[in-house]
């Protein structure tokens, strides 16, 4: 059984939130965590005008 998430109250940076998708999703693609932290961060992105949660 997993042990439940910690809170600590602090909020992620927006680059540090992005760093946190990419490598898990890289993880779940096999892409690179580069290629995926790229593709969020580029404004001409068809998606651009989202923000992610946080």
């Amino acid at each position: 059984m997993m042990a439940p998430a910690r809170r600590n109250g602090k909020k992620l940076s927006p680059d540090a939130l992005i760093r946190t998708i990419a490598s898990s999703t890289a993880i779940e693609t096999g892409q690179s965590v580069e290629e995926i932290e790229r593709k969020l961060k580029n404004k001409n992105a068809k998606f651009a005008h989202l923000n992610l949660a946080q």
